[in-house]
């Protein structure tokens, strides 16, 4: 492989973004860019890259899917002991990455991770589609499996198990709330001299500051 990128280049310059203009509190400021993503009906707009270390440091990033946020952080669900999972049971925090690019803007997260209550897993699995809940089930999700058929063969078997009836939570399967001590909100602007506006959390205290592009 041999591709020369050189020439992608993309002139930023839709908004700016001022630290008089922003709100106190980070989530404050993501729920309103979140909702101006909505807006502008930018796809997947709850779409994250969700990034976790082992307990060697060594990093592993995938994107996920942002369920709740709220002024505690930013709620997603997964199984248990998948890749992700023990990553995080090993190593709590992790970073979250957001990128609307019909926007012109980033999010980034950095924040300690914990399990969200049976209750909230449970109530949230039983909101999703019968297919999805089923798939919860059927995959050992980040193990290695034969081939797309031991899958499908396994929804076949739920399905007739769970027929008429309600599907239960699995037990290896719920949510996690990202607790967030930095959120940087990135927009960009004309010949990379890109906005970057940081909130860090010193004291319970959220504390804003301008960082250079």
């Amino acid at each position: 492989m041999d591709l020369h990128l050189e020439d992608i280049r993309e002139e930023y310059k839709q908004a700016e973004l001022h630290e008089s203009s922003v709100k106190a509190n980070p989530l404050e400021q993501f729920d309103i860019w979140f909702k101006e993503a909505l807006l502008a009906k930018v796809p997947e707009v709850n779409a994250m890259t969700l990034a976790t270390a082992d307990s060697k440091g060594i990093p592993n990033a995938r994107i996920v899917l942002l369920k709740h946020a709220s002024e505690e952080g930013f709620s997603f669900y997964t199984n248990y002991v998948s890749e992700k999972g023990e990553e995080m049971a090993k190593n709590p925090f992790v970073a979250l990455v957001f990128f609307w690019s019909q926007l012109e803007r980033q999010v980034r997260v950095l924040g300690q991770v914990e399990k969200l209550s049976v209750q909230e897993s449970t109530a949230y699995f039983h909101s999703r589609p019968i297919g999805s809940q089923l798939g919860a089930w059927a995959s050992p999700q980040s193990k290695e499996i034969p081939n797309r058929e031991y899958l499908q063969k396994r929804i076949k078997e739920l399905e007739t198990e769970y027929e008429g009836n309600e599907v239960p939570k699995p037990p290896h399967w719920g949510g996690y709330l990202v607790r967030p001590f930095r959120v940087e909100f990135w927009q960009g602007r004309p010949n990379r001299l890109h906005d970057r506006i940081r909130y860090e959390l010193v004291d319970n205290n959220w504390e804003i500051v301008r960082l250079a592009p």
